[in-house]
């Protein structure tokens, strides 16, 4: 397995706390998605829609000297603004290989398969496999 130091740094944190906990956690990131830069909140059209999300999640990846991920999902969805947060910052600059070498199982490291709905799960996972795809278009 290999990980971005910042998302290795994320999963050792999810995996510190006990498992009633990790949901709060995954609060705490929803706090913190990063805003859309302006150029995306202008244009939204830009965005991909993330089908598996039941909310409605969209991204977009820029890939230069790192890959840079913009997401964008409602505040009354927070644990689906959570994982988006995850992998809008630990994937910031990451290279192509990083970004790629992620594994689909993401939120099981996570520990979130046992606190989130399988949907959310397969939501999850779409914004990955998305990304990944993207970067892979980009690369």
């Amino acid at each position: 397995m290999t990980l971005t130091p910042a998302l290795q740094e994320t999963v050792e944190a999810f995996q510190s706390v006990a498992e009633r906990d990790r949901l709060q956690l995954l609060l705490e990131f929803a706090d913190e998605l990063p805003a859309l830069p302006e150029r995306y909140a202008e244009h939204p059209d830009l965005l991909e829609r993330v089908a598996e999300c039941q909310s409605p999640v969209y991204l977009f990846v820029e890939v230069d000297d790192g890959v840079h991920v913009h997401a964008t999902a409602p505040e009354e969805a927070p644990t689906t603004r959570g994982f988006a947060s995850i992998l809008a910052q630990g994937l910031e600059g990451a290279s192509v290989d990083e970004a790629l070498a992620v594994p689909a199982d993401m939120p099981r490291l996570l520990g979130l398969d046992r606190v989130v709905s399988p949907l959310r799960l397969r939501g999850m996972a779409g914004m990955l496999g998305r990304i990944q795809r993207q970067v892979r278009a980009r690369a």
